[in-house]
């Protein structure tokens, strides 16, 4: 999914990299805690946060993201975008909940990153 569709499905307002809108993400991911971003997500992934400061915007980078979606009509500070638009990242705002963007992202074919889950038997001790 193009970073435009995901644009257009969510109904949201891209605050910076309009110029980047073409780049394909090959997964989404949901999270306000950005220790589970650097576990989960995969490069080439969409980031749906609550989150507004500059930590998303460096772990973004760390994990090569495409694009930050700031959910829940969020938008970040001036110095944030402006760090996002340094790294090449798209950033938008949508007024919508974390988990309304990722059904409607789901129903358009966008998927979570596989993720490999510890046997019960770790998962337990």
């Amino acid at each position: 999914m193009t970073i435009k569709e995901i644009a257009n499905c969510l109904d949201a307002r891209v605050l910076c990299g309009e110029d980047r809108l073409d780049q394909s993400v090959t997964s989404a991911c949901c999270s306000d805690l950005m220790s589970d971003a650097l576990a989960f997500i995969h490069e080439n992934a969409a980031l749906l946060t609550g989150i507004t400061n500059p930590h998303v915007v460096r772990t973004a980078g760390i994990l090569d993201l495409k694009c930050i979606i700031f959910v829940r009509g969020k938008v970040p500070p001036d110095e944030v975008l402006e760090m996002a638009r340094e790294q090449g990242l798209v950033t938008m705002t949508v007024n919508k909940t974390m988990f309304t963007c990722a059904g409607l992202l789901y129903d358009n074919g966008l998927r979570g990153a596989p993720m490999g889950w510890p046997c019960r038997e770790e998962a337990v001790s």
